[in-house]
């Protein structure tokens, strides 16, 4: 039987979510006869906790799957377990990088997959408690039907069942690993009113993630595509497409990957940095690694937070981190480009060496680009006004602190990186 987690991190209320998932888990079970373990990562605050627990329980039961429903503190004992049977040095640098006290997207997701180790489980499929599923018919549209049954097997195996095909045979015997869409609705970063400020400004602040080098139509290109997801049409019947999947096509909310990929290679643990859970999604691609990408997508909302001011506050300086790390990241993204099929072994599973290695390398390159970036974000914010000029004011203080915590957060990487197949092995045991 194929043992999945399905998984949800959150930090914020979302009691419909939960009961929604548990409405996916049970179709995964009944249509694949999976055995679905479906994990609520929970870091929100007591009063949302208890309505959680609340909701939790009075899910009916379905047959094929358990659910695990995990505080904090029940997540920092397992973690704290599976570090001490590591045996590796640092403890506790590690126990932090997997559970920090700030935020981290990639930290969350990463603690899902050390759980899914622990399950027993084939694969995580990871949605997030700020999204919905679409309606079609009077039904759920859950992305787990296409994320189910390829999952680790050849892809020659998945051709006859997919819309289309466009993957080099080279590839078709590499297992597919990898399954995607992305979403409609809100832009995924929460920078529209920007762009309904002024469109100029946009188009500087959101370029700002392409390579430094890159010329004025591959900027122009990159934020005419950049966090819009699929727009905003509707689901109206199924589309499949076998391919090396474009990681500008799929969204952290809507994916499910192979436990050759997320046990071989963590996530970025970087605290307070929208984006810091995509690597995964680049590694599988210029690995040429086949994937599926279909069009079941999630539909993406705000919630209520984003507009308080702390709300501002936290999410723009997310952003500009985000910015900053896009030095490291392309620096790594041009090379595992580079190295394609090289960074797989034998058995067509990735190599931990080679990455380790280029996120080492990054770590020493010159910091003028990123104090360039800056820059440009102090004064297109100043340009705006309002709370963009007195964030660009807070920005101005913390500059030197920003620019060594967008290199301390690749060191980090590579540090778990490198303890990362023993914490697998750990976890499993």
């Amino acid at each position: 039987m194929n043992r999945i987690c399905l998984c949800l991190p959150t930090n914020r209320a979302c009691p419909a979510t939960i009961t929604a998932l548990h409405a996916e888990a049970g179709y995964a079970a009944h249509r694949f006869g999976a055995d679905v373990h479906l994990l609520i990562l929970d870091s929100a605050g007591e009063r949302t906790r208890a309505a959680h627990t609340r909701t939790v329980a009075a899910l009916p039961a379905e047959p094929g799957v358990t659910v695990h429903h995990l505080d904090e503190e029940a997540q920092r004992d397992f973690l704290r377990r599976v570090v001490r049977r590591a045996g590796l040095p640092e403890p506790g640098r590690l126990l932090s990088l997997m559970l920090p006290p700030a935020v981290s997207y990639g930290a969350c997701t990463n603690r899902a997959f050390l759980l899914a180790a622990a399950l027993g489980c084939h694969s995580v499929h990871r949605r997030d408690s700020d999204s919905t599923y679409q309606t079609h018919a009077g039904q759920p549209v859950f992305p787990v039907h296409h994320e189910l049954p390829w999952l680790g097997r050849p892809a020659a195996e998945a051709s006859a069942a997919v819309t289309r095909t466009d993957l080099d045979p080279a590839h078709t015997a590499r297992p597919v690993s990898l399954a995607g869409a992305s979403f409609i609705g809100e832009l995924s970063v929460d920078i529209g009113e920007i762009r309904r400020l002024d469109e100029g400004v946009y188009h500087d602040v959101v370029g700002l993630w392409a390579p430094a080098d890159a010329c004025a139509e591959q900027r122009r290109a990159l934020v005419e595509e950049s966090f819009t997801g699929a727009g905003t049409a509707p689901f109206t019947g199924d589309r499949s497409t076998l391919a090396l999947v474009d990681p500008m096509r799929v969204d952290m909310c809507n994916i499910a990957l192979h436990r050759d990929v997320y046990e071989r290679i963590p996530l970025p643990p970087a605290t307070d940095t929208i984006g810091s859970d995509y690597f995964l999604i680049h590694l599988v691609h210029d690995a040429t690694l086949p994937g599926i990408l279909h069009n079941r997508h999630i539909e993406n909302f705000y919630t209520p937070e984003r507009r308080t001011d702390a709300g501002f506050l936290a999410y723009q300086t997310r952003f500009v981190k985000f910015l900053l790390s896009m030095l490291y990241f392309h620096h790594v993204y041009a090379r595992m480009t580079a190295e394609g099929a090289g960074l797989l072994d034998g058995g067509q599973r990735v190599r931990p060496g080679p990455v380790l290695e280029f996120l080492r390398q990054s770590t020493g390159l010159d910091r003028a680009e990123n104090v360039w970036r800056l820059d440009r974000v102090d004064t297109a914010y100043r340009k705006l006004g309002g709370q963009y000029a007195a964030f660009a004011d807070r920005l101005a203080s913390h500059r030197d602190r920003l620019l060594d915590q967008a290199e301390q957060d690749i060191h980090d990487f590579a540090h778990l990186t490198e303890a990362w197949p023993a914490l697998i092995e750990a976890a499993r045991t």
